[in-house]
């Protein structure tokens, strides 16, 4: 029989100001925003962003188009990388440029069409950009930030072409600087087989 004297057990008041609160409001504003083509127009900010697949080549990505990203990252200003997290640096096209530098390495892919990515983005204060960061790729899983490594990754420059190939550019080869490094230790056919594998059990 219920014992209606019984006491609810005290649950954990809610704190807006809790850092994983505080992040997961960002990550709602930046959902609500709407799609745009991939790289938007210019915009001065620097913040988070979520790059979502809207085609239909390559097959493999299919059941993820349009429902969820399939790659998250942040941009900070400039001054972040000296330690000025937070001190109101300027932020410059941070955001943009970033978004930029996406669309053309999806450009330069044999295999992918720019016309098929979409991208939200939002201008965070710059203290809060690695934790809203942190929680969309906690929400998401997207699979080129936790299956296939490299799409962020930057020419390494002369001298440093003795690196490994990222798997991204296994999969999707074209970018210039990518064809100097060393080829990949797994073969593409067996990258795609982690993509489909990790979708099926999403």
């Amino acid at each position: 029989m219920e014992n209606k004297d019984a006491l609810i057990p005290m649950q954990e008041p809610y704190n807006p100001l809790e850092k994983r609160n505080i992040g997961e409001n960002i990550v709602r504003a930046l959902l609500d925003k709407p799609k745009e083509s991939l790289p938007p127009a210019r915009f001065i900010g620097a913040g988070v962003y979520a790059i979502y697949y809207e085609g239909n080549v390559p097959s493999f990505y299919n059941r993820i188009r349009h429902a969820i990203p399939i790659y998250v990252g942040k941009a900070v200003p400039s001054g972040a990388r000296k330690g000025n997290v937070g001190m109101g640096e300027d932020q410059g096209l941070a955001l943009y440029s970033r978004l930029k530098q996406h669309a053309d390495s999806i450009s330069a892919a044999s295999n992918l069409q720019l016309h098929d990515f979409t991208c939200r983005y939002l201008s965070v204060d710059d203290i809060w950009i690695p934790l809203a960061e942190t929680l969309l790729i906690e929400k998401f899983q997207p699979i080129w930030n936790v299956v296939v490594d490299g799409f962020g990754n930057h020419d390494p420059g002369k001298g440093r072409y003795n690196q490994q190939r990222s798997a991204w550019d296994t999969i999707h080869p074209g970018r210039t600087w990518a064809e100097r490094l060393k080829p990949y230790s797994v073969p593409a056919e067996d990258i795609q087989e982690r993509i489909e594998s990790f979708i099926n059990k999403m």
